[in-house]
């Protein structure tokens, strides 16, 4: 699976799991700040850093979703091991 298929898929698992994928511009914050899971007003949100690579989108994102309940959800078979490697 081409790695911009694999990001695609899971932002999808995560929109399964009522977490919002935003890519945004790290670098006009000032401070170093970097990719991850959040909660506004009780909503989970993962802000991407959208200067990084696909590959590493790909890596940061699913470091994220390897913490969520993901068992009862079906996960193509590509993902779900793309997600149970470490």
């Amino acid at each position: 699976m081409k790695p911009t298929q694999l990001y695609q898929h899971l932002k999808e698992l995560a929109a399964k799991l009522s977490v919002t994928v935003a890519e945004q511009n790290m670098r006009v914050t000032g401070v170093n700040a970097k990719s991850g899971l959040c909660i506004v007003k009780e909503q989970k949100l993962f802000i991407m850093d959208k200067h990084l690579t696909v590959r590493e989108k790909n890596e940061v994102l699913a470091r994220c979703l390897r913490n969520l309940p993901i068992d009862d959800i079906y996960v193509m078979p590509a993902v779900r091991k793309y997600l149970e490697k470490e």
